[in-house]
């Protein structure tokens, strides 16, 4: 029996994000999630080419985003819209040019192709959830209707109109080109490219009695460029989505330690602290003391682990004035009297990640006050201002001297930092008439 370990299982890469993008067109960006390295949102200047061969990388193809999946269609309403415009425009040169000669026909084929790129575009900004085989149909249709209008055309416009109204066609056909490159992947806009071809000859000889192969090739320099350009649309795009995507992810995973440290600042960190200040000197009552901070502590991130996303559906629901007021039962337990001075606010005058942000920032304030100031009491305020909430706390307390006390992590990260991810502001004054330390705090609307 063969004691040699298994060989590791290799990982499942399906080429690189930018041969699928070319072969698959939008649907690939669904991908764009996958075998994200850390160095493609890396914000070091490197050069160009490094970095986009990089963003081009291997891929998982069996890791697609449901999300990402659905918001590629909308990148075909720019052929869509390319249409909706060029088609009743090269028609009105058609009438300018012939007056009613083969009116009704090329009339009828431009009302019929703004119907269906409406309809296009109606059904992609739709909200019901996306159905590719719905899309297939919808692109089946507009498929033969580009095929057979240069044919119904050849058939029904006078020969002196001939050409003017395969002109109209012609717009529809290019955006159908590019319709197909991003839907579909290059491929397919190249086939039907070529397939127009012996198409428009098969056109020219139904009206003209000749295939006039100079007359169908004349075309092609408008078909290559829009071929050109659906394909930098379609590179673009989902290589901008992939940057941006290894971009966010590599801030959230900044963000998301900052918000850790914050955490251990706020919760860890302010026990320990509380313990070492115990004031008391008789040992036992000291043990009772930290004992009850621990235990105390212990709960806080057990309940934090386990119900974090109960919390803030719970929290969310709650207004602004409820939160601070709850808060300001929790500092009283703590030995700090806060009172607390609302003025009259819409329930839904702030966001849920705007109160909550600034419900914390409030908590580190409230704790600097019972660690710092020697006073056990302070009024927080909260009423509208300039565009948005302020929340002022202020007490009577020793103050502080900012020469003496250069802002540390309670202050620029508990508090500016938190604030400032929201838009919001901080104050911190101290050495105030009266004594005591203003904080101000601010998130707009």
């Amino acid at each position: 029996m063969s004691t040699e370990a298994p060989d590791p299982p290799k990982p499942v890469t399906g080429g690189s994000f930018f041969v699928a993008l070319l072969r698959q067109g939008a649907p690939a960006i669904a991908t764009a999630t996958s075998e994200l390295s850390d160095e493609i949102g890396d914000p070091t200047p490197i050069h160009a080419l490094k970095r986009i061969s990089k963003i081009a990388g291997p891929i998982d193809p069996s890791r697609r985003d449901g999300l990402l999946l659905r918001a590629t269609r909308y990148v075909v309403l720019i052929p869509l819209a390319f249409r909706l415009l060029a088609v009743p425009g090269q028609f009105g040169a058609y009438v300018f040019r012939h007056g009613a000669t083969g009116l009704l026909p090329v009339g009828v084929f431009t009302l019929l192709s703004v119907a269906l790129n409406l309809i296009g575009f109606r059904w992609m900004l739709r909200s019901a959830p996306f159905r590719g085989r719905d899309a297939g149909k919808l692109l089946a249709v507009d498929l033969v209707f580009t095929t057979l209008s240069p044919l119904v055309l050849a058939l029904t416009v006078p020969a002196e109109g001939y050409f003017d109204a395969l002109a109209v066609s012609s717009v529809h056909l290019f955006g159908e080109a590019g319709l197909l490159t991003l839907a579909l992947g290059v491929p397919s806009g190249l086939v039907f490219g070529l397939a127009s071809f012996p198409l428009r000859m098969l056109a020219n000889w139904l009206n003209t009695g000749q295939f006039q192969v100079g007359a169908a090739f004349s075309t092609y320099s408008a078909l290559l460029a829009e071929l050109f350009l659906a394909t930098s649309a379609l590179v673009l795009t989902g290589l901008g989505t992939r940057l941006a995507l290894a971009y966010g992810t590599r801030n959230g995973r900044l963000a998301e330690r900052a918000q850790q440290h914050r955490r251990l600042h706020d919760t860890v960190l302010q026990t320990l602290e509380a313990m070492a200040l115990t004031s008391t000197t008789n040992a036992e009552e000291r043990l009772v003391e930290i004992q009850r901070l621990a235990r105390a502590q212990a709960m806080e991130i057990r309940q934090t682990i386990e119900s974090a996303k109960s919390e803030r559906a719970e929290e969310g629901a709650r207004p602004l004035g409820e939160k601070l007021a709850a808060l300001a039962a929790e500092m009283a337990r703590d030995g700090l009297r806060a009172q607390l001075v609302v003025a009259e606010l819409d329930d839904d005058t702030l966001s849920e990640v705007r109160q909550i942000a600034i419900r914390d920032a409030v908590r580190e304030a409230l704790r600097n006050t019972m660690k710092h100031s020697g006073t056990d009491r302070v009024v927080v305020r909260v009423e509208e201002r300039e565009g948005g909430i302020a929340v002022i706390t202020r007490d009577h307390g020793s103050g502080f001297s900012a020469a003496d006390h250069p802002a540390g992590f309670g202050i620029s990260e508990s508090i500016t930092a938190r604030l400032a991810e929201v838009g919001g502001t901080s104050l911190v004054e101290s050495g105030l008439a009266g004594g005591g330390t203003r904080v101000t705090l601010w998130v707009p609307f």
